[in-house]
């Protein structure tokens, strides 16, 4: 079952140092765009991961094509992609050994959430970290 209290998510946002984020994008009128700078200025490291733009950099960071290549721990998956496409994302969340996942605002997938539950992940659905770390009242992490 997805996260919902809102003591579990601040404390998988308080013990997480690094994301990476499904879907960011260099378009400054993509909601992704802000959210990976709102975190960054938070305190994360947020890796971009977008198949169209690899090897451009967004934020300073270098845009992987995949989350396989990163090839380092990941704390949060955060998929901005649509519910459709979620499924696989997670798939190769569990694959790349992440910690949790969460997927965006108006992404819900329950059997990609059922398969990362199953797999030892922390899954949060249908929200914004964003959203989620000024509503709860967080600190900069780190």
């Amino acid at each position: 079952m997805p996260l919902t209290r809102d003591e579990d998510i601040a404390e998988l946002l308080g013990s997480t140092r690094t994301i990476a984020m499904v879907g960011a994008s260099d378009n400054p009128s993509r909601a992704s765009f802000g959210v990976m700078k709102f975190l960054q200025d938070k305190g994360y490291r947020v890796i971009p991961v977008n198949n169209r733009i690899t090897g451009e950099h967004v934020h300073g960071e270098y845009v992987w094509r995949e989350l396989c290549q990163i090839g380092e721990p990941i704390d949060i998956v955060d998929i901005f992609v649509n519910s459709e496409n979620a499924g696989a994302v997670v798939d190769q969340a569990i694959a790349a050994g992440a910690k949790a996942v969460w997927m965006q605002l108006g992404v819900v997938d329950e059997g990609a959430a059922s398969r990362a539950e199953a797999a030892g992940l922390k899954v949060v659905m249908d929200r914004c970290p964003k959203i989620e770390f000024a509503r709860l009242g967080l600190a900069a992490v780190g």
